[in-house]
């Protein structure tokens, strides 16, 4: 009996020393940390990346804190096993129409969903990520908030 024991603790610790070393599906989430999309240019816009570590499809959304969909950026968008994707999203609501490509100084290309529903309540995000090849579905482990002017209501 304690021989069989033994060797159970054996093959646990095999099996958790390949857990530990079978890499995530998704990988280096980046996130901007906050963001006002009322705001011009790059300043109002949040910038996210992360990648695979096979080769798939991807749905890019964006996720509210209560686990709501506010916004979708890219559906079944082909991405190579550990590249970094590039992504902004504008603050704004609903599903993208196709998306434009911007180049970084580095030549790094940068997708452009074009989200057009109304602006996204001040809040908390966080992006989900499905592989559609791989049936899974990742959400960031960080987040991000988009920011929103004050508006003054006191008469001058």
């Amino acid at each position: 009996m304690f021989g069989l024991l033994v060797i159970a603790c054996f093959a646990a610790f095999f099996v958790t020393q390949r857990l530990k070393h079978t890499p995530t599906a998704v990988q280096e989430f980046r996130l901007g940390g906050s963001f006002d999309p009322v705001l011009p240019g790059t300043a109002g816009e949040e910038r996210l990346s992360f990648k695979s570590a096979r080769a798939d499809e991807v749905t890019v959304a964006i996720i509210d804190a209560s686990g709501n969909r506010v916004a979708t950026l890219v559906t079944n968008h082909p991405v190579e096993r550990y590249k970094q994707l590039y992504l902004r999203w504008n603050g704004l609501r609903g599903e993208a129409h196709g998306y434009s490509v911007l180049y970084s100084p580095h030549g790094l290309p940068i997708l452009l969903p074009k989200n057009t529903g109304s602006v996204a309540p001040a809040g908390e995000y966080r992006v989900q990520v499905s592989l559609r090849d791989q049936h899974k579905t990742v959400l960031s482990p960080g987040s991000f908030t988009l920011k929103l002017p004050r508006v003054s209501s006191g008469a001058g």
